[in-house]
């Protein structure tokens, strides 16, 4: 008769529960896990919207072209793709939330580097630190969604999404007026280190709660078991979201210089910017919700697609009828776009530690791919003169995107 390890925190008749289990059981559900999950999550694109629009000026002080000021964007998105597998591999050895806490400490240091962002290496170093801070969190933090609220995980990817975009817009609107009243844009973006440290004092102390003796009740087996390569689900999302990743990353970066180049101020462009953030996360959170009613995530996702597809083609036909309803349209789709994305971890995994290595698969690629958008957008800006070419690459690849969300339908296999 096959035997299996008892899973962390549970308990047989006629034991006392372990001490760990204890700590963990009051965690469950918790409202301090839920503020520093929504902590964590304001935290992952502040260091990345921020600098969008002040890319321009960026460039103009630092003697940049635009592929050198696309590869800040590129820089954290990259780390967000090649940190993932380390990003599991911390998580194991730590415990999830200490890791986390850990990068949250990296993501404070990165920022307060960039005060040094008049020389390149450290606006360089410190975009890079950053990176790895939110690649870890970012791929750690779904799984510990799955694991503390597992019975209402769409719920509380909805507030994950609200502080992650909320967070976003806020960075993308005050970039530029925070760099006025400094007088300096280095200061401006190492503003934003600061909720990097407000958060790092919740995750810490919760880390250590949460983590303490985990190893001893942890499934050794589970820690051990790889990435789901040999998997056609776990691809789907990979295409899905590579795609998705790819449209959004390639908008943040060159939406507000798209703008820009058609005589708007760089305070303006800036707002514009918030509106595509704003919009993602009233979509953000309400895919989320509705799709915890539905089995079927399809005829979301697809509509996610058609959004986007709507708002690209509007500003590549016509950018100045109705900016702020392409824009708007933009935000929508790739807000419930990559909300839905992340339901699909938990869709497709069988346990929290499954939904981690899911998610570090789909990170892994997806932002590798993704991370080359603004460089590559850049680049043909560039060679080309203009933003039509490159804004037309982008609603091309919402065909196979849209032909992969097809494809993910309910009882698909999940992965180990």
């Amino acid at each position: 008769m096959s035997t299996r390890p008892a899973d962390a925190g549970s308990t047989r008749p006629g034991r006392t529960p372990h001490p760990d289990a204890q700590h963990r059981d009051a965690l469950h559900g918790s409202v301090l896990m839920l503020v520093t999950v929504l902590l964590v999550a304001l935290n992952l694109r502040l260091a990345i919207t921020s600098l969008p629009p002040l890319v321009e000026r960026i460039g103009a002080d630092l003697d940049l072209n635009r592929t050198w000021t696309g590869a800040l964007t590129t820089l954290p998105v990259l780390c967000m793709g090649v940190f993932a597998p380390v990003a599991q591999r911390m998580a194991h050895r730590w415990g999830r939330e200490s890791a986390v806490a850990a990068a949250l400490a990296v993501l404070a240091v990165g920022s307060t580097l960039r005060l040094g962002g008049e020389h390149v290496p450290l606006l360089y170093l410190g975009t890079l630190l950053a990176g790895f801070g939110i690649a870890v969190g970012g791929t750690i933090t779904p799984g510990i969604i799955k694991e503390f609220f597992s019975e209402h995980v769409a719920l509380v990817t909805a507030g994950y999404m609200l502080a992650m975009m909320g967070g976003a817009a806020a960075a993308s609107a005050l970039s530029v007026p925070l760099a006025d009243a400094f007088g300096s844009w280095p200061q401006s973006l190492a503003f934003w280190g600061l909720f990097a440290v407000v958060a790092l004092a919740f995750c810490w102390p919760v880390g250590r709660r949460a983590n303490r003796h985990r190893r001893a009740v942890d499934e050794p087996a589970e820690t051990r078991l790889p990435l789901p390569w040999r998997y056609t689900t776990a691809w789907l999302v990979v295409v899905y979201m590579s795609l998705q990743s790819w449209q959004f990353y390639g908008q943040l970066a060159w939406i507000a210089p798209f703008y820009e180049s058609h005589g708007w101020t760089a305070t303006d462009a800036g707002l514009l910017l918030a509106v595509f953030s704003a919009t993602q996360v009233v979509s953000g959170v309400a895919a989320p919700v509705v799709a915890h009613r539905l089995p079927d995530r399809r005829p979301m996702l697809l509509c996610s697609v058609v959004a986007v597809a709507l708002g690209v083609g509007g500003m590549l036909v016509a950018p100045d009828a109705a900016p702020w309803i392409w824009v708007g349209l933009v935000g929508l789709g790739l807000g419930s776009g990559f909300a839905l994305g992340l339901v699909l971890f938990s869709d497709y995994s069988v346990s929290p530690a499954a939904s981690a290595r899911l998610s570090a698969m789909v990170f892994l690629v997806s932002y590798s791919v993704a991370s080359l958008s603004p460089t590559v957008i850049g680049a043909l800006r560039d060679a080309t003169g203009s933003y039509q070419v490159p804004f037309a690459m982008l609603l091309v690849l919402l065909v196979p995107q849209g032909a992969a969300a097809f494809m993910l339908r309910p009882g698909r296999t999940r992965t180990p």
